[in-house]
């Protein structure tokens, strides 16, 4: 038995061994992409603390005239940068709250209940999440310009909400499907009614569902670029994607590459920092919900 066991761990160890090694060629792959972009962002961060002398002559890294704080102030007053961060998360903020509102019970109440339509409608859902926008984007133009309503905040974070209805709804529903019906059913005998359940017990429950779509939609609201584009006209409530792009334009007068540089890390932070607070939270909501 103790040679068996022995030779069981040597097979073990080689097949163990053998996947590892299979497994080299991904990770070389990952390590080459995370290096990669660590150079960018290091090299950007370095051209946002020095002056557009020292980008052209590529010596960012020797700070020969001193680390230049200065760039993201003059970036967040003069270059208007602080406007177009405000609008992003005034418009990601106020988006992803509504699409909780509204996605949360309406892809509850498809997977738990079956009524007539419900195929149909979550059929419906999973062929609108592979329409691109460009697609509707001209009707959807038409419509709003005839009613007035271009380059307003409303229409944009109404259309913001509208675009990621399908694939919030879609992400949840699978999510929900993963919780327990045994919640349900204990709070039912207990005399809770359906919307009083879903508030109060699944809703919580879900908080790494909620938690992770909210990120993805919130960095997708907060770099979309072609609905601003086609719906704002003032540099008012321009977003930073749209705010960043004339300032590039702007640069071959201005000629301010390093305030252009710290204008980038200043709208780049906001994901970043969502992404270390909660890793966590997206790691749980991507690998299901709460058996029980």
């Amino acid at each position: 038995m103790l040679k068996t066991k022995k030779k069981e761990s040597r097979m073990g160890a080689s097949y163990s061994l053998k996947k590892e090694l299979s497994l080299i060629p991904g990770y070389l792959l990952l390590v080459t992409w995370v290096g990669f972009t660590a150079v960018i962002l290091i090299w950007v961060v370095a051209a946002s603390l020095s002056t557009p002398a020292d980008i052209f002559k590529g010596t960012i890294f020797e700070f020969s005239s001193g680390i230049h704080f200065e760039n993201y102030s003059r970036a967040w007053v003069s270059s208007n940068v602080s406007v177009f961060f405000l609008n992003s998360l005034l418009y990601a903020a106020v988006s992803c709250a509504f699409l909780i509102l509204i996605c949360a019970p309406y892809s509850y109440v498809l997977q738990r209940f079956n009524f007539p339509g419900a195929k149909v409608i979550k059929t419906a859902l999973a062929a609108t999440t592979g329409v691109p926008v460009i697609m509707v984007i001209i009707p959807l133009y038409m419509i709003v310009a005839q009613a007035g309503l271009l380059t307003n905040r409303i229409v944009l974070i109404a259309l913001f909400v509208a675009t990621k209805i399908p694939y919030t709804t879609i992400f949840l529903m699978a999510y929900f499907e993963n919780i327990s019906r045994s919640y349900e059913e204990a709070a039912a005998i207990d005399g809770c009614r359906p919307t009083k359940t879903f508030w109060r017990i699944v809703f919580p429950m879900a908080q790494g569902g909620l938690v992770t779509v909210t990120i993805f939609n919130f960095i997708n609201i907060w770099n979309e670029y072609f609905l601003s584009l086609m719906f704002v006209n003032s540099d008012k409530l321009r977003p930073v994607a749209l705010g960043l792009f004339s300032m590039i334009n702007g640069m071959q007068y201005s000629g301010d590459w390093s305030g252009l540089f710290a204008s980038v890390i200043i709208v780049f932070l906001p994901t970043f920092i969502l992404y270390l607070l909660l890793s966590k939270y997206i790691v749980g909501g991507l690998t299901g919900g709460v058996k029980g």
